[in-house]
C-alpha cells in the first residue's frame, strides 16, 4: 500500500474524537444492564419484594427502551441529533439518580422506566451521529471502535456489580452512572458538531402508536415464556398476537410521512443486514441466556465463578476488532460468513456433554470472535448503501430488529431448555439446547449471501 493509500486508510481524527465522546455516553446503559442483573437477588432482599415483582425491574426497563426507539428517527430530524443525544443522557442520568433513591420496588420500577426511555433514545441516536460523520469506506474500522462498550459491559459488568453490591450497597449500582453521564454530557456539548433541525417532519402519531405498542406487546409476551413455562399460555399468546397484529397494521399503512420509512428494505444490503441482525440477536442473546445457567446448573459453578468463566467470550470479541478493517476492504459478505462459521465452531463444545473446561474456554474465545466479526460487518452492510437522509430511520429499525431477535432467541431457547430438563439430565438438556443455538446461528449464512462483496481499490 502506498503512503497516500495508507493516509487515506486512517480514520479522521475528528471522527475518532466524536466516536470517543459517544462511546463514553453509551458505556452507561451498556454497563447498567449487566450490573443490575447481578444485583437482582440483593434488591429482592433489601426491598422485600418477590420474584414476580422483581422481574419488572428488568422488564420495565426493556419495554420502555423498546417503546421509544421508533420515535428517535423523527426526533433526531426534528430537533437535531446532538440535542437528542444530550437529552437522552440527561434522562438516563435522572433515572439513575432516582433509582438509587428508590424507597420500594414500585418506585424503583417507575424510575427504571425513565432510565429505559433515556437508553432507548440514546443508542439509535449514537448510530445516526456516527454514520453521518463517517466515510462510507471506513465504516468497519469505525464500528470496531464504537462497539467496544458492548464488549466491555459483559466482561466488567458482573464483576463491577458484585463489588459494588458487596461493599457499597445496592444503591451504588445506579449512582455509578452519575460521573459517566455528567462527563458525557459536558463533552457532548463541547465536541459534537451542531446540527440544525431539518425541515419540519410531521409526527406520524398513528404509526407511533402501532409500532411502539406492537414492539412492546411482542417483547412482553416473549419475556413471559420463561415464568410461564412455554408459549402456550395466555400471558404469552395474547400480547404476542396483539403485538404482531399491530406491527402488521403498521406495515399495511401507506402514510405520506411514515414514522419509519419501510422503503429502506428496497435496498438489498439493508434488507439482508436486518435479517442478519434478527438472527444474530437471537444467537447472541439466546446463548447468553444459556451460558451462565449452563455453568451453574450443569457444572455446579457459583454465580461469581460462572461470571469469570464467561470472560473468554469477551476476550474473543476484543480479538476480532480487525474484522472492521476487513469489512471495509473485502466487503461485509465474506467476513460475516467467516464469523458465522467461527460462532458455530465455538458453540459446538457446549453441545457435547462432559467437555473439559479448557476446551469450553477456547470455544468461548472462538465464539466471541465470530459473533463480534458478524455484528461489526452486519452494521457495515446495513448502512453502506443508504442515503444520508435515510440514516435516522435505519438506526431505529436496526435497533428494533436486534431487540426483537434477542427476545425471540432467549424465549425460544428458554422453552427448549425447560422441555429438555423435564426428561433429561442437566448435562444432556443443555447439550440439546446449545445444538438448537447452533442451528439458529447457521441460519444466518442464508441472508449473508445477499450482502455486498466489494473490494476497495488500493
Amino acid at each position: 500500500m502506498t503512503p497516500t493509500a495508507r493516509a487515506a486508510d486512517r480514520l479522521d481524527p475528528a471522527v475518532l474524537k466524536l466516536a470517543a465522546v459517544l462511546v463514553l455516553g453509551a458505556l452507561a446503559p451498556l454497563l447498567d444492564s449487566t450490573i443490575v442483573n447481578v444485583a437482582i437477588h440483593t434488591l429482592g432482599a433489601q426491598l422485600q419484594a418477590g420474584v414476580a415483582t422483581l422481574q419488572w425491574v428488568s422488564t420495565a426497563y426493556l419495554l420502555a427502551l423498546a417503546v421509544v426507539i421508533p420515535v428517535t428517527a423523527w426526533a433526531s430530524t426534528r430537533f437535531g441529533a446532538k440535542r437528542l443525544w444530550i437529552v437522552a443522557l440527561a434522562l438516563f442520568l435522572l433515572g439513575s439518580v432516582l433509582s438509587g433513591l428508590a424507597w420500594n420496588a414500585g418506585a424503583l420500577i417507575a424510575f427504571r422506566i425513565l432510565q429505559g426511555v433515556g437508553a432507548g433514545l440514546m443508542l439509535p441516536t449514537l448510530q445516526t451521529l456516527l454514520m453521518r460523520a463517517a466515510d462510507r469506506e471506513q465504516l468497519g474500522r469505525l464500528m470496531a471502535v464504537v462497539t467496544v462498550p458492548a464488549l466491555v459491559g459483559p466482561i466488567l459488568g458482573p464483576a463491577v456489580g458484585g463489588l459494588l453490591v458487596s461493599h457499597l450497597g445496592w444503591r451504588s449500582i445506579f449512582y455509578v452512572n452519575i460521573p459517566i453521564c455528567l462527563a458525557a454530557i459536558a463533552l457532548a456539548i463541547r465536541v459534537l458538531p451542531a446540527d440544525e433541525p431539518a425541515a419540519v417532519r410531521r409526527l406520524d402519531l398513528t404509526g407511533l402508536f402501532l409500532m411502539s405498542s406492537g414492539v412492546a406487546a411482542l417483547l412482553y409476551g416473549l419475556t413471559r415464556t420463561g415464568p410461564d413455562g412455554g408459549f402456550a399460555h395466555l400471558d404469552v399468546l395474547v400480547p404476542a398476537i396483539v403485538g404482531t397484529a399491530l406491527l402488521i397494521a403498521y406495515v399495511a399503512r401507506k402514510p405520506q410521512q411514515p414514522l419509519i420509512d419501510l422503503n429502506l428494505f428496497r435496498t438489498r444490503s439493508f434488507a439482508a443486514s436486518t435479517a442478519l441482525l434478527f438472527l444474530t440477536g437471537a444467537a447472541l442473546y439466546g446463548a447468553m441466556f444459556l451460558l451462565p445457567l449452563f455453568y451453574q446448573q450443569a457444572r455446579g459453578a457459583s454465580v461469581v465463578a460462572a461470571g469469570l468463566l464467561l470472560v473468554p467470550q469477551g476476550l474473543g470479541s476484543l480479538l476480532a476488532r480487525a474484522a472492521g478493517g476487513l469489512s471495509d476492504r473485502l466487503g461485509p459478505r465474506p467476513v460475516v460468513l467467516a464469523g458465522v462459521t467461527l460462532t458455530v465452531i465455538g458453540t459446538l463444545p457446549f453441545a457435547i456433554p462432559g467437555t473439559a473446561y479448557w476446551v469450553l474456554a477456547i470455544g468461548l474465545v472462538v465464539r466471541g470472535a465470530g459473533l463480534s466479526a458478524v455484528n461489526l460487518s452486519v452494521m457495515v452492510g446495513a448502512f453502506r448503501d443508504l442515503r444520508p437522509e435515510q440514516i435516522p430511520d435505519a438506526s431505529s429499525m436496526t435497533r428494533i430488529v436486534q431487540q426483537l431477535g434477542g427476545a425471540v432467541g432467549a424465549a425460544a431457547l428458554a422453552v427448549i431448555l425447560q422441555t429438555w430438563l423435564a426428561g433429561h439430565s442437566p448435562a444432556s438438556a443443555y447439550a440439546g439446547s446449545f445444538a438448537w443455538a447452533i442451528a439458529f446461528t447457521a441460519l444466518a449464512a442464508v441472508p449473508a449471501l445477499a450482502l455486498p462483496r466489494r473490494i476497495r481499490a488500493a
